[in-house]
């Protein structure tokens, strides 16, 4: 799995994309069940329809009303977590939502007065940002109108209108930087790939350039001298497979140059990845990798995508520790990772294949792994070389 299909996979599985539309029926009904807890406040209404106060015509009709209310007010706000009514249909809704919740409150009674919760909410989540604010507080002044006809008029529900209103736009607005951040992201990801792509093209250029025109140039001396100067053609041929062997190498370590992982690009990824699995992240900033060998530290960098793919595949746990240290031991000056979590530590039916390729990676670059359970979750703790013993700095 690359470092890229990770965090991919487990954004997957989270519960809730905020500010997308769902993808699925599973997804679409987390979005609802994060909305059906506002009906409370239809409690009082239900209980005045069936409390059978009203002729049977007020009561069938107050019901269809209610429930047009109710349908009205869950289309504005679940479509508007993904893909929302236009502008002009948004506004004579909320008018709508608002001139029901007027007309059933002077008709039917107090017990209605809840619904301008509703619309006060409506306000907030669907229109921009000022003419929500006027939208909440003429919303807020047509209650109180409504209100005071009643002596039992409980002020504290006009606080709860104006609350949860201006709630609601903090909430849009942070739904707005997600979406925003999230298309900057991705903007940055584009940008950085390009930005290799380029590099890549450049480098392969110095590399195989002046090689190529070389092999040409060659190729073509050859060509002329094969019919009177074999010898001197065969001295050609042999200058060009030189040149194409060293090009080869070339391209070789180029390639596992840019095949390399780096420790701070896996630190970095872990954080995205266990963020986005739901499990509280504690990963250092980048290390100082002064003096740090290339092969010790791509182990390493491996061996802590191996442990973050296996707490987040596997363990279940909710909270995961990263630490990167350098101590000082019998063997030297080493280089280690721990990454502790409170999981189940897997299946328990001893290392996989995956800790397996881990441990000869690490023996390969002169280092060790330690993996097992806790009495909180499961540990793994990876060690290489340092390549050099610094003065101060180190750990015990």
């Amino acid at each position: 799995m690359t470092e890229d299909e990770l965090p991919r996979e487990c954004r997957a599985e989270n519960a809730i994309r905020v500010g997308q539309p769902p993808r699925n029926r599973a997804e679409a009904m987390r979005k609802l069940v994060w909305i059906l807890p506002w009906l409370i406040f239809l409690g009082a209404p239900v209980r005045d329809l069936t409390s059978g106060g009203h002729p049977a015509a007020v009561t069938a009709a107050g019901w269809l009303a209610l429930v047009t209310f109710t349908g009205v007010y869950l289309a504005l706000v679940f479509r508007n977590m993904g893909r929302p009514f236009s502008g002009r249909s948004v506004a004579v809704l909320v008018v709508f939502l608002g001139t029901l919740a007027v007309v059933l409150s002077l008709t039917l009674g107090y017990a209605w007065i809840g619904l301008f919760v509703y619309v006060s909410v409506t306000c907030g989540a669907t229109l921009p940002i000022r003419a929500a604010y006027w939208a909440i507080g003429l919303n807020s002044l047509a209650m109180v109108s409504v209100g005071l006809s009643e002596s039992k008029f409980d002020w504290s529900l006009v606080l709860v209108v104006v609350l949860l209103g201006f709630a609601m736009t903090g909430v849009k607005q942070l739904v707005r930087t997600t979406i925003e951040l999230r298309k900057a992201r991705a903007t940055v990801a584009q940008l950085a790939a390009n930005e290799e792509r380029l590099r890549l093209a450049r480098d392969l250029h110095d590399l195989l350039g002046h090689s190529l025109s070389l092999i040409t140039l060659k190729s073509e001396l050859a060509g002329r001298m094969l019919p009177g100067r074999p010898d001197k053609a065969a001295q050609q041929v042999a200058d060009i497979e030189q040149v194409s062997r060293q090009a080869l190498v070339d391209v070789r370590e180029a390639v596992t140059g840019y095949r390399r992982p780096r420790l701070s690009a896996e630190l970095a990824g872990a954080q995205v990845a266990l963020t986005a699995a739901g499990i509280a992240a504690d990963v250092p900033d980048e290390p100082d990798l002064a003096g740090v060998p290339e092969e010790s530290e791509s182990a390493l960098a491996w061996a802590l995508r191996e442990a973050v793919t296996n707490v987040v595949r596997h363990s279940g746990a909710g909270r995961c520790t990263v630490e990167v240290l350098q101590r000082q031991t019998l063997d030297g000056h080493m280089l280690e990772l721990a990454v502790e979590d409170n999981g189940s530590g897997g299946t328990g039916k001893g290392p996989g294949n995956g800790l397996t390729g881990l441990t000869e990676r690490l023996e390969k670059a002169g280092g060790t792994l330690e993996a097992g359970r806790t009495r909180s979750g499961f540990r793994l703790v990876a060690r290489v070389p340092a390549g050099f013993s610094p003065a101060v700095g180190s750990g015990a």
